[in-house]
C-alpha cells in the first residue's frame, strides 16, 4: 500500500538549520521530490540492494519494470473506479482497504522468504506501530473515497497536491525550505488543482436542450476525501521517515509491520462504518473479478516500484510518476464523457501537471548543481 517511497529526510531534517550543511539540503530535496511519485497507496519505498549488476542489463531490466508499474497503476486506478461505480461497494471502502493491506502483507511475506530474500523480516512491538497502522489506514481509506465520488481526472490530479501539501508540512514542523523557484513552480499545482475542482463539480452541459448524461462529474463529497485524503498522504509522508529512524527499520520491513496491523483494525471499525451489499452472492461474477484483479495489481506495483528505485534511481522513477499521470488523466478524461470545449477543466489540468512537471525540473537541476559543486571540492 502506499501508494510509499523510500522517505529518510525527516532523519535528517533537524540538522538542516546548521548552515552550510548543503548535503542535507539536497537530500532532504531528493525526498521531497520523490513524495510526487505516490501515485497509488500501493507502492513500496526503496529497499537497498547489495552487489554489483551490469549496468545495461539493470537499465533493460528497470525499463521493464517501469512499463509494468505503469500499465498496473493505470490498471489499478480504474478497476477501483469500476468497483466503486457499483452502489452496493461505493460505501465498504474498510473492507477494500483491509483486503488491500492483506495483499501486501502476503506479498512482502513472499519476498522475504529465503528463496527470495529480499529483506529479512523483524518484528517491533503493536504500540510502536499503532499510530503509523492508523496514519495508513487513513491514506488508503481517504483517497480511495475521493475516488468513489469523483472523476478520474480528479482524482489523479488531486494527488498532484501531495507534494506541496509535505512540502509545506516540513516547513511548518521543521522549518525546511525549498529553493523560491521550485515554491513559485508549486503555486501553478495549487491553482490547476483548484480550476479542475471548480469546473469538474458543475453539472453536464445541456446540448441542443438536453443534458448529456454520458458527461461523469465530481462531487463536493469528492473534492471534500480527496483533500482530507492529500492530508493524510502528507502526514503518512512525513511521519514515515521518523519511524525509519527510531525503529531502525528498512521500508520493507516497516511496511511488513504496519499491513497487518491495519487490517486487523479496520476489522474492529468495519461492521459499524461499512455498508455491504444485501448479498454478496448476488454480486455479478465480474465484479469480483475486478476485486481480484485490483489485489493484483496491488501486488504487481509492490514488486516493480522496489525495481524502479533500485534499479534506475530517482530520476527514472520521477519520469515514471509524470507518465502515469499523464496517463491516467488523459483516459480519464476520455472516459468522462468530456469533450475538449470543456476548457476550464482542461485549463486547470494542464496548469496543475504543467507546475509539478516544472517543479520536477526545477529539483532536479538543483540536485545537478549540488553534485557539481560537491565534486569541485
Amino acid at each position: 500500500m502506499a501508494e510509499t517511497i523510500a522517505h529518510e529526510a525527516n532523519s535528517r531534517l533537524a540538522r538542516l538549520h546548521h548552515t552550510g550543511n548543503d548535503e542535507e539540503k539536497q537530500r532532504l530535496s531528493d525526498d521531497l521530490e520523490t513524495a510526487s511519485n505516490l501515485e497509488d497507496d500501493e507502492l513500496l519505498p526503496k529497499e537497498k540492494q547489495g552487489g554489483q549488476s551490469n549496468p545495461k542489463s539493470s537499465f533493460t531490466s528497470g525499463l521493464v519494470w517501469m512499463v509494468i508499474n505503469t500499465l498496473a497503476t493505470i490498471g489499478i486506478v480504474f478497476t477501483n473506479k469500476a468497483i466503486f461505480s457499483d452502489p452496493s461497494l461505493k460505501l465498504a471502502q474498510l473492507s477494500f482497504a483491509c483486503f488491500h493491506f492483506v495483499i501486501t502483507y502476503l506479498t512482502l511475506f513472499l519476498l522475504s522468504r529465503p528463496s527470495l530474500a529480499f529483506f529479512q523480516p523483524r518484528s517491533v512491538a503493536l504500540l510502536d506501530i499503532l499510530p503509523l497502522s492508523l496514519t495508513m489506514s487513513l491514506n488508503v481509506i481517504l483517497p480511495n473515497l475521493s475516488l468513489a465520488f469523483s472523476t478520474v481526472t480528479f482524482y489523479q490530479i488531486a494527488r498532484i497536491l501531495l507534494t506541496p501539501t509535505v512540502a509545506t508540512l516540513n516547513y511548518m514542523l521543521y522549518r525546511a525550505t525549498l529553493p523560491p523557484t521550485a515554491i513559485l513552480a508549486l503555486i501553478p499545482a495549487w491553482l490547476g488543482v483548484g480550476l479542475v475542482s471548480y469546473y469538474d463539480t458543475l453539472p453536464p452541459k445541456e446540448q441542443n436542450g438536453l443534458i448529456k448524461t454520458t458527461t461523469t462529474t465530481t462531487s463536493p463529497l469528492g473534492v471534500l476525501f480527496a483533500l482530507a485524503g492529500t492530508l493524510a498522504s502528507s502526514l503518512y509522508t512525513v511521519w514515515i521517515a521518523a519511524y525509519h529512524r527510531r525503529l531502525q527499520l528498512s521500508s520493507m520491513q516497516l511496511l511488513f509491520n504496519q499491513a497487518p496491523v491495519s487490517a486487523v483494525l479496520l476489522l474492529y471499525a468495519i461492521p459499524f462504518v461499512d455498508t455491504w451489499p444485501a448479498s454478496w452472492a448476488a454480486l455479478p461474477g465480474n465484479r469480483w473479478g475486478l476485486i481480484v484483479l485490483s489485489g493484483g495489481f496491488a501486488a504487481v506495483i509492490n514488486i516493480s516500484q522496489f525495481f524502479i528505485v533500485a534499479q534506475t534511481g530517482p530520476v527514472s522513477s520521477t519520469v515514471v510518476g509524470h507518465v502515469k499521470t499523464c496517463a491516467i488523466v488523459a483516459l480519464g478524461w476520455v472516459t468522462s464523457g468530456r469533450g475538449v470545449g470543456d476548457y476550464g477543466s482542461l485549463g486547470g489540468v494542464g496548469v496543475a501537471v504543467g507546475g509539478i512537471v516544472a517543479y520536477s525540473v526545477i529539483m532536479l537541476k538543483e540536485k545537478g548543481k549540488q553534485a557539481g559543486g560537491q565534486k569541485g571540492r
